[in-house]
């Protein structure tokens, strides 16, 4: 199935992981979760621009790991995704993923967010994880969830 049109941007603000994440894959993962053509921002950053982010913008005051700036869903999705690098590689080790398995999940969690997906309620949180399930699970990476729904 062919996936719909992207425009991606990459930008490293933090290069620590400028290696793991090359254009195309970035590309593959988000295209993957993408149901319109896309104009998406992807930027990697440092723990002091990340909590300034999340600071800033929502209100809390930590580096957090995903970032979603979502300016339009249609006819093209419009948004801009950052990662913070220090924060994504710790969760990766704790939650012992790759980095690779990691960003791809994130970079799909945000692209759903970018598209009107949420996890603030239950039934949100259930259909928005089930997408990325399936999305990953299409990618060739298991289930995101699958520790944390063993220990439900």
């Amino acid at each position: 199935m062919a996936r719909p049109p992207l425009t991606l941007s990459l930008q490293f603000a933090d290069a620590r992981h400028r290696a793991a994440l090359p254009r195309h894959k970035v590309a593959r993962w988000i295209r993957a979760a993408l149901e319109a053509p896309g104009e998406i921002t992807v930027r990697i950053v440092d723990a002091d621009e990340g909590r300034a982010l999340n600071r800033d913008y929502r209100g809390r005051d930590y580096a957090t790991n995903v970032l979603t700036f979502d300016y339009a869903h249609a006819p093209v999705v419009a948004a801009d995704l950052i990662l913070c690098a220090p924060v994504v590689e710790a969760e990766a080790r704790k939650e012992k993923k790759t980095l690779e398995q990691h960003y791809a999940h994130l970079l799909v969690h945000g692209t759903l967010h970018a598209q009107g997906f949420d996890h603030e309620r239950d039934d949100e949180a259930a259909v928005m994880e089930a997408r990325e399930t399936e999305v990953m699970a299409a990618l060739g990476h298991p289930d995101p969830y699958a520790p944390a729904r063993r220990r439900r």
